[in-house]
């Protein structure tokens, strides 16, 4: 079809900070997780769809299936709250990780 751009499960975007490969962040509505390592400023290819192993708030518990929200002032995974970014549900936990099924939708703060 001649309107088809791309699937979007990755979308090239501009990093919002320094980032490493497997670093989650958010830019606008968008959550990812960075594919590549970028300094502030540089490209980055953001994976927007998929099961990844993230960061979580120290002493959090998650169940399978519960919602899990994004702190992006501290770059870890919550339970939903005010401020935080609802970006999944849990699928299990791991050492100071949670593994998170990413919704696939716009994301803002709550």
């Amino acid at each position: 079809m001649k309107n088809f751009v791309q699937e979007g499960k990755k979308l090239d975007l501009t990093a919002p900070h320094d980032l490493s490969s497997g670093d989650a962040f958010i830019i606008g509505s968008i959550f990812a997780v960075a594919s590549n390592a970028a300094k502030s400023g540089s490209p980055v290819v953001g994976t927007c769809e998929g099961v990844f192993d993230l960061p979580a708030k120290s002493g959090a518990a998650f169940a399978v299936g519960d919602k899990v929200s994004w702190n992006n002032t501290n770059n870890y995974c919550d339970a939903p709250g005010t401020g935080l970014y609802p970006i999944g549900f849990a699928l299990g936990m791991g050492s100071g990780t949670v593994r998170v099924k990413l919704a696939e939708v716009p994301t803002a703060a709550a």
